[in-house]
C-alpha cells in the first residue's frame, strides 16, 4: 500500500507492474479446467498468499481508478518453481515423506524461475495492459511431482489438512495453509492465450521441466525412496478405488 500511496503521488510514474499469483483464483471441485483472466475464484481463498495476492488486487484496482493516466499491467504467475528459489512449495516437495489428499491426483502447472524473471522484465519495457495469467506450458499431477522429487507418499483425508499443515510447520517442515491443500487435491489450470497473443511471452521451460529442474537439486529422502514411493502410491490408488466402492461411486449408481 505504501508503494502504491508512493506512486499515485508522483508525477512521473507512467507504467506500473504488479506480480500476482495464480491463487487469486482458488482450487475447489467446481473449478472449470483453465481459468481465463476475466473469471473469477468459485471460493475466494480464505487465508495465506492467495487472500494476500486478492488484497493487492485490489489495491492495485483502487489506484487505477484514481490514476487513469498510469499504464498498469498485472501478471498472475502460476507457482514460480526452480533450483534456487524457496517456496512452500518447494519445502513441501523437499519433505522426506509428502502427505497427498486421499482418492485425489490434482494437475498443477508451474513457472520456471528463470522465466518469471523474463516475464517481468518484459511486462516492465512493453505496453502490454491489463491482467494476464503466465505459467509453462502442460501439467504435472501431485503424484508425479512426488515421483519427480523421489519422495514417498502418504495419502490423508483431506479433512486433516489442517491438523497435517500445523504439525509440518511446527516441526519446520514446511508452512502449508489449509488452502494449499485445497490446491493439491483439485489442482488448479491457466489459460495462457493472452500471455503470447497480447504479452507476447514464450516461457523456455515446460511445466515439467521447471518441475524437474527443482526436483534434481534434491537428494533421495529415504534409502530406497523412490521405491517406496511407487509402493505407497499404488497402495494410495487402491484405497481410493475402496472407498469410492464404498461410497457407491463405483457402482455406477
Amino acid at each position: 500500500m505504501q508503494l502504491l500511496a508512493a506512486c499515485q503521488k508522483s508525477s512521473t510514474v507512467e507504467r506500473l507492474v504488479v506480480k500476482s499469483s495464480a491463487a487469486v483464483y482458488g482450487s475447489t471441485p467446481r473449478d472449470p479446467a483453465l481459468f481465463t483472466e476475466d473469471m473469477g475464484a468459485r471460493r475466494s481463498p480464505s487465508g495465506g498468499f492467495g487472500k494476500d495476492s486478492i488484497e493487492v488486487e485490489g489495491y492495485v484496482r483502487g489506484f487505477a481508478r484514481r490514476r487513469p493516466d498510469t499504464e498498469i499491467l498485472m501478471l498472475r504467475l502460476a507457482n514460480v518453481i526452480g533450483p534456487r528459489i524457496r517456496t512452500s512449495i518447494t519445502d513441501y516437495f523437499s519433505m522426506p515423506v509428502i502427505p497427498v489428499p486421499l482418492g485425489y491426483d490434482a494437475r498443477m502447472q508451474f513457472l520456471h524461475e528463470n522465466d518469471a524473471i523474463d516475464a517481468l522484465v518484459l511486462g516492465g519495457t512493453g505496453s502490454t495492459t491489463g491482467v494476464v495469467n503466465v505459467a509453462g506450458d502442460g501439467v504435472v499431477t501431485v503424484l508425479q511431482a512426488a515421483a519427480l522429487a523421489r519422495r514417498p507418499v502418504l495419502p490423508l483425508p483431506l479433512n486433516t489438512a489442517g491438523f497435517v499443515g500445523g504439525l509440518t510447520k511446527r516441526l519446520g517442515l514446511a508452512d502449508f495453509s489449509p488452502d494449499q491443500m485445497s490446491f493439491l487435491a483439485f489442482g488448479r489450470g491457466l489459460d495462457t492465450t493472452r500471455m503470447r497473443t497480447k504479452l507476447g511471452f514464450e516461457p523456455r521451460f515446460t511445466t515439467h521441466d521447471a518441475f524437474a529442474a527443482f526436483a534434481a537439486t534434491l537428494g533421495t529422502a529415504v534409502p530406497g525412496g523412490s521405491v517406496l514411493g511407487d509402493a505407497v502410491s499404488g497402495v494410495a490408488g487402491v484405497a481410493s478405488q475402496a472407498v469410492l466402492r464404498a461410497l457407491g461411486a463405483g457402482s455406477g449408481r
